[in-house]
């Protein structure tokens, strides 16, 4: 079934996208800023009547007293053009105090918006992670954001004051020069506003395939480089240039349709207005061959209609901002709605760890209704043990972690950690109570040091020195020009996995938590180092109830107990050398990796 953040943009709402929008300009905890936007707000009434009474009026004064022909009123002219000039930088004036005022509304609510969505995508579920494009959702995150400002701007200092700047240049032509220009003024104000609507509505549709062009073709570059070693391992780089070819030749395709429309719109607009400026002007010149108007009327109608096209041209891009804007925080907004799989339930306590008994009771548990991972296992993890779970690939190990964790919830049965089913305890709590050092590592664009400190915030130089020494990766660090100051690249990638394993046990070491997963912890190292970090891991595992998901087998012969699963069912649990004995699938198992080790040349571990 498809998301809401799948649905087509052009069927949203602009209303209730805008309602949707407006607590962040008027926020209730911030009055200060609520002052802000009623003092922008006046000094956007304030600019309006100096524009449309100050320099209008001043500039037909001056005409009108021109002329009548007499030079004895120069002081006067002189006195009216410099009103005229004073009027139009008072109006420049108030529209850049009236910004600088607002600026940090616009800000605050850009911040607010972008945080909420921020602390929102970590709070979904795996799920949602695994079945989205990073490169699309940054790129919904970044348009959204970036469309608050201007929303706020033309909502509050374009739309609004062309409707004052309206109302006031309807009553004076009402007043001065009768009904028939009000109705002109009128009926091109509603021709031209349906034209924009129009042709704006069929461009909105040709850029919502243009963006969503966009959204792929980044997407598809996202995904490409960051899989770069994988495109070069497959010979691949001109196929994906190609396909990256292939899709922004769509995007300038449907880019240039796009651009083109804009000309019809711009020329359609143009005719209205000057056809309107052109009638108006005529119909006072015509009063004024009557001796009705004068010369400084035909000036004033000039002047306050083309003020009033100002806007009204603008009313254009303005309309296609504010839709294009509600189509970017829409998706945004989608994002917000979309609902996370895992969540609190509502009376949801913190996780009190006593020992660290951990059971899985019969638990059932499926990634797809049709395809069930696991069949009802059951297991017993006494505190402070060690137990280890082995089997082979897809019978549901790591799977077991990920539940853990409530990644997912069981689909049926329950797992407990001291009595306490881990769905009736905050998320929070319970992660907090559980380290794992991951099969596959990945870590932040950042310093070593920083990555290790990762496993828990406030985490002392001492301490991370402390770790990285417990993790077998101190002597590395020190022999590096920059030490733990050290940047590891994008996910990493300046370190061996080798490295990026121990960094990710060091890491873990930090956080020094009741309980321990080790999920393929050594799986990346080479046997040397495997011997030095197993020693280290054993050593941790001492005071603390430990899972380890391992599939060399030769890693776990310490442990308390190994539970062998298949097909997502137990099917041996014991000792290493009661399983041996028992000559099921964990001897078989064994004897295959042992034949494994013997044909590279490794030690074998003999058979207890």
């Amino acid at each position: 079934m498809a998301s809401k953040l799948d649905a087509p943009s052009g069927e949203r709402p602009m209303l209730a996208t805008l309602r949707r929008f407006l607590p962040y300009l008027w926020p209730k905890s911030a009055p200060g800023l609520r002052v802000r936007i009623v003092i922008a707000l006046g000094l956007v009434v304030v600019s309006k009547l100096v524009q449309v009474y100050g320099a209008p009026f001043a500039l037909q004064g001056a005409i009108d007293r021109m002329a009548g022909g007499s030079r004895d009123a120069v002081w006067l002219v002189v006195a009216l053009v410099a009103g005229y000039a004073l009027a139009r930088f008072g109006s420049v004036l108030f529209d850049n105090l009236r910004n600088t005022v607002f600026e940090k509304v616009g800000q605050d609510a850009t911040r607010r918006l972008a945080a909420d969505v921020f602390r929102h995508l970590h709070q979904l579920s795996l799920r949602f992670h695994l079945e989205r494009r990073t490169g699309a959702i940054t790129k919904v995150v970044e348009r959204g954001t970036k469309s608050i400002d201007t929303m706020l701007y033309f909502l509050l200092f374009n739309i609004a004051p062309t409707i004052l700047e309206l109302a006031l240049v309807v009553g004076i032509f009402w007043t001065r020069y009768g009904v028939w220009l009000v109705a002109g003024t009128m009926a091109m104000v509603v021709l031209y506003i349906a034209f924009t609507r129009w042709v704006t509505d069929w461009r909105s549709k040709l850029r919502e395939q243009m963006n969503d062009l966009d959204t792929g073709a980044v997407a598809h570059a996202v995904d490409s480089l960051l899989n770069f070693e994988t495109v070069k391992y497959f010979n691949a780089e001109e196929r994906e240039a190609r396909r990256y070819e292939n899709a922004v030749t769509a995007y300038a395709r449907a880019a240039t349709t796009s651009e083109n429309s804009l000309a019809w719109l711009n020329i359609g607009q143009a005719l209205i207005t000057n056809t309107m400026l052109g009638a108006g002007m005529a119909l006072v010149v015509f009063g004024w061959s009557s001796g009705k108007f004068t010369a400084g009327d035909v000036v004033l109608v000039s002047t306050l209609l083309s003020q009033l096209f100002r806007p009204l041209d603008m009313l254009g891009w303005v309309y296609r901002t504010i839709r294009q804007g509600v189509i970017d925080m829409g998706s945004m907004f989608d994002l917000l709605d979309s609902a996370a799989e895992v969540k609190d339930s509502p009376n949801a306590v913190p996780l009190a760890i006593a020992s660290g008994h951990v059971r899985f009771e019969d638990v059932h548990f499926a990634y797809d209704p049709d395809r069930e991972i696991l069949k009802g296992i059951d297991l017993d993890i006494p505190a402070g043990a060690t137990v280890a779970v082995v089997g082979p690939s897809g019978a549901g190990k790591s799977t077991l972690a990920r539940l853990m964790y409530r990644f997912y919830d069981v689909t049926g049965g329950r797992i407990t950690i001291d009595g306490q089913d881990i769905r009736d305890v905050t998320q929070s709590s319970l992660r907090g109570s559980i380290g794992i050092v991951p099969q596959d590592t990945v870590l932040f664009n950042d310093t070593i040091g920083y990555n290790i400190a990762y496993g828990r915030e406030g985490a002392t130089p001492d301490e991370i020195a402390s770790a990285a020494r417990g993790a077998a990766i101190a002597g590395f660090i020190q022999s590096l020009p920059d030490g733990f100051e050290t940047r590891v690249g994008e996910r990493g990638l300046k370190l061996s996995g080798g490295e990026k394993q121990r960094v990710a046990i060091a890491r873990t070491l930090v956080k020094n938590p009741p309980i321990l997963i080790l999920d393929e912890a050594t799986s990346a190292l080479d046997s040397r180092t495997e011997a030095d970090i197993q020693a280290t891991l054993e050593a941790i595992e001492h005071g603390r109830t430990t899972i380890v998901i391992a599939h060399r087998l030769s890693t776990v012969v310490h442990a308390d107990r190994i539970i062998v699963l298949e097909s997502g069912r137990v099917a041996e649990q014991g000792t290493h050398a009661q399983l041996l004995r028992k000559n099921g699938l964990y001897a078989e198992m064994w004897a295959r990796q042992a034949q494994e080790r013997a044909a590279e040349g490794g030690e074998e571990v003999p058979a207890e």
